[in-house]
């Protein structure tokens, strides 16, 4: 079938940069998200008629009816932005196409006594801090890989382990067993190594070159050449390994904050949309989550979580008081403000979080609704400040109901913008629910420790720090237990924990 006119001049004006590229039908709806090293290589090769293909593939090709594409600065990143913008949109033939096989996660036990970095596929609620999901493994590995040339770190604590690795001589590991680092040092490492995991390898060079500069000021030469190593192996990395949560696009191509824009008359783009949820179990361990969407892609290293000062079964109320704290003068100053807020429920969630922020004086910001059952839009009419386009309603093919106070907008859930909302609605109700769970666990596992007889505070402090949790001390053998806490305790612990 030949190429009409308009694909034909999207074809001749790929750039041979690597980037991150969006088949669109006829419609405009994106169908598929790719990647490439070079765009102009990759996208190219669809439509060349020798290439051997699968039906779903031919189907693909078959309703391409323009191409789309954003450039970033190496293969890595493209690999990356690729699982973001796929998360976002859901594309049919992404699904279509896609293999068994889960997305992966980095995991970085940052918070115990001898913090690890792995990869793993299952995400779980164990204090640790976790990067992804990602959709290659062995690409995630090879970037780990290279990053620990940088930044030593290491994969698992042996036990009963006194000496250092070989890792550790060859540069990878920072040896703990042995002390040749101290903790508070190892974590500020991994500190950076996090940071660039979060697309901030400019702030962490500009940091390791004041390093530099303040070692060689006090004559540690030995520190500031290492430094000055570490430094050059990341300027190196640059073209090779670059992975975040979070792209700094060119929002203009962004279709999902394009339609929220013209659907909801915002006047500026919404470079960062905070969302918000709030999780409890009965009224017990209330918490509530703030996640933050910068150009329209998860920004973790701005996620913010609040434990409510008042423990009760009152959505309500705990939104009123998650958003009066959020918009303190202080987290003002600090946070800054958002573009936009998606509050995670109807009419009643979202009034009682516009009441905190008329109390906090914030009465200018855009607040608005995503209710549950039908993914409807909840507009208030006089307090949202946002104006329902419907002209862009109509052209979405969508439909608005309204009441006394508020605009209920019910949207084609296989639209741009309602993915998008979706997608932070999702991620702050998760992140809302973690942190329930953690807090949970915690007062569940201290409450199982502290019904050990002669076991106090400090002794469940210890076990729980060594061992990473109440698992942890319930597998651990009594010789294990004993290393830390002595016989006698351990026998105790060990027959309480094995008859529980």
């Amino acid at each position: 079938m030949p190429l009409s006119a308009r694909l034909q001049s999207r074809l001749d004006d790929l750039p041979k940069e690597p980037g991150v590229y969006f088949h669109k039908d006829a419609k405009g709806e994106i169908i598929y998200v790719g990647k490439a090293a070079v765009l102009r290589n990759r996208v190219r090769q669809y439509f060349q008629k020798s290439r051997g293909r699968d039906p779903k593939t031919e189907a693909l090709v078959r309703e391409i009816a323009d191409v789309d594409w954003m450039v970033v600065e190496s293969e890595i990143e493209a690999l990356f932005l690729e699982a973001e913008m796929i998360r976002r949109y859901m594309p049919r033939y992404n699904i279509l196409l896609r293999d068994d096989k889960a997305m992966s996660y980095i995991r970085i036990d940052y918070d115990s006594s001898y913090p690890t970095v792995s990869t793993t596929r299952r995400p779980l609620d164990d204090g640790a801090r976790y990067f992804g999901p990602y959709n290659s493994t062995q690409t995630i590995r090879q970037a780990l890989k290279l990053l620990r040339r940088v930044f030593p770190y290491a994969t698992r604590q042996v036990a009963g382990q006194k000496r250092a690795t070989l890792h550790y001589h060859l540069g990878l590991d920072p040896g703990l067993e042995e002390g040749h680092t101290t903790l508070e040092a190892y974590r500020a490492n991994l500190r950076k190594l996090m940071a660039i995991i979060e697309g901030k390898r400019p702030a962490i060079e500009k940091e390791l070159e004041k390093e530099m500069k303040r070692a060689a000021k006090k004559a540690d030469f030995e520190q500031a050449a290492k430094i000055r190593n570490q430094l050059f192996a990341l300027k190196g990395l640059t073209r090779q390994v670059l992975f975040s949560d979070k792209e700094f696009m060119d929002i203009s191509k962004d279709h999902a904050l394009n339609e929220l824009i013209n659907l909801l008359s915002i006047t500026d783009y919404p470079y960062r949309i905070e969302g918000y949820d709030i999780s409890h179990m009965q009224g017990t361990d209330a918490v509530a989550s703030m996640v933050v969407f910068t150009n329209g892609v998860s920004n973790k290293s701005e996620y913010r979580k609040f434990k409510t000062k008042i423990n009760h079964n009152n959505d309500f109320y705990n939104m009123n008081e998650t958003l009066k704290r959020r918009l303190s003068e202080k987290n003002r100053k600090g946070w800054g403000l958002p573009n936009l807020v998606l509050i995670d429920g109807g009419k009643g969630q979202l009034d009682a979080a516009i009441q905190a922020r008329d109390e906090q004086g914030c009465d200018k910001l855009p607040f608005v609704g995503l209710a549950k059952r039908e993914e409807q839009i909840v507009i208030h009419k006089a307090k949202s400040n946002v104006s329902l386009n419907e002209a862009e309603l109509h052209r979405l093919g969508g439909f608005a109901t309204e009441s006394d106070d508020f605009i209920l907008v019910n949207v084609p859930h296989n639209t741009n913008v309602i993915k998008l909302l979706q997608r932070i609605r999702d991620e702050s109700h998760r992140f809302a629910v973690s942190y329930h769970s953690v807090l949970k666990s915690k007062r569940q596992t201290q409450s199982i420790l502290e019904e050990i007889p002669g076991i106090g505070v400090m002794t469940k402090k210890v076990l729980l720090r060594t061992f990473g949790s109440l698992k942890g001390v319930t597998e651990a053998s009594e010789q294990e237990l004993a290393d830390i806490i002595g016989k006698s305790k351990a026998k105790v612990v060990k027959r309480y924990l094995s008859n529980a």
